[in-house]
């Protein structure tokens, strides 16, 4: 089978999950994502902001076409004579092994399937785990996770990291912005004054993500370690409570206990007192994640004031010590959900338990929770 054509089906199969799970995304979040969507598929950098009459006549032509192919299912890949379910990794990528080619399938947030092809830039041992450095993608679906780790390899992929990058730095929220300059800073692109020098960031940006990819390899590495919140019941929660307050909670949790991992993330920060990726780390907490880890914000306030590390470390072990609390509780959650309980009556245990105790607001009965 050409690769024109293996191409042709991995992309096929990523508009089938873009046209069925695109709802799970608020409006202005699906406008992003369809934007840097756009951009990949036209070759425009990041910093570049398309004609917009282009754009939204293609936004809409997009939603037209997955209007017309959302029931569909999910094509098999055909290789020799094999019709191959496409989250059988294995056998793809065997078959690609002489392309420089890597295949990835799997499941995101609120259970939409990714799919991506790429080229393979370079090939790392990182903490033992087999690390892949992806570049030009040849397919690619609307969420794209730019970090992920599939049958205990992890992938890095470039392409959507730059996006990110991107509108991380241009959109940063007003009480993450000394994080952010902090990190700028360390690339030297913050000007006297503290404005952002735009001309230079854009001619070093890929300065940053190469020297920032390892943000993003040790919070994989942290993931593969035993961290209470297994996939079973990361799986088990998504299927009872999806795109609910408890999945996100529950999502936000499995992130923190890998990034605060002795061989996690923060330790890696820690050990190698680098200033940028410790600004970007709390720049790029959001959401859930930022509501269950004040300790590591608040510690990285104090470091930029006195430099000294050591306050990073208490903090570290607080934050961690909450969260596998409230891991406890979710895996009880679990637990209850695998003998049968109704989901309804767990999903009350869990608002009062859970959610209620973290200050987390419970969306009236009927209101979708975000």
């Amino acid at each position: 089978m050409p690769v024109g054509s293996f191409v042709k089906t991995i992309t096929r199969n990523c508009d089938i999950s873009d046209a069925r799970d695109n709802g799970i995304y608020s409006i202005c979040t699906l406008v992003l994502k369809l934007r840097n969507l756009y951009k990949w598929e036209h070759g425009i950098e990041p910093w570049v902001e398309p004609d917009s009459p282009g754009l939204l006549d293609w936004i809409a032509a997009k939603e037209e076409y997955w209007e017309s192919i959302y029931s569909e299912p999910f094509l098999p890949i055909p290789i020799n004579g094999e019709n191959i379910d496409p989250f059988l990794l294995s056998p793809i990528n065997s078959f690609l092994s002489d392309e420089n080619l890597v295949y990835g399938a799997g499941y995101g947030r609120s259970m939409k399937a990714v799919f991506f092809m790429a080229e393979i830039l370079e090939e790392r041992l990182v903490e033992g785990c087999p690390t892949l450095i992806l570049g030009k993608e040849k397919a690619r679906e609307l969420s794209s996770p730019f970090a992920m780790l599939q049958d205990g390899i992890i992938y890095i992929r470039k392409e959507p990291l730059r996006f990110f990058f991107w509108d991380q730095i241009q959109e940063i929220n007003p009480s993450c912005r000394i994080a952010m300059q902090q990190a700028l800073a360390s690339y030297g692109f913050i000007r006297d004054g503290g404005s952002l020098d735009r001309e230079k960031l854009i001619v070093h940006f890929d300065e940053i993500i190469e020297g920032e990819l390892d943000i993003f390899i040790y919070h994989e590495v942290g993931e593969r370690q035993d961290n209470m919140l297994d996939s079973h019941v990361l799986r088990n929660i998504i299927a009872a409570f999806p795109a609910s307050a408890l999945e996100l909670l529950a999502r936000a949790v499995k992130d923190i206990l890998a990034d605060t991992h002795p061989r996690g993330l923060f330790s890696h920060i820690r050990a190698r007192e680098k200033k940028s990726s410790l600004g970007f780390y709390i720049s790029f907490l959001d959401g859930m994640r930022k509501l269950l880890c004040p300790e590591l914000t608040d510690a990285a306030r104090q470091f930029w004031n006195t430099g000294n590390w050591s306050l990073l470390d208490k903090a570290q072990r607080a934050c961690r010590e909450k969260n596998e609390a409230i891991a406890d509780r979710l895996v009880d959650l679990s637990q209850r959900l695998d003998n049968g309980e109704p989901s309804e009556k767990l999903r009350r245990w869990a608002e009062t338990t859970v959610l209620e105790p973290l200050g987390i607001q419970v969306p009236a009965r009927g209101e979708n929770a975000t």
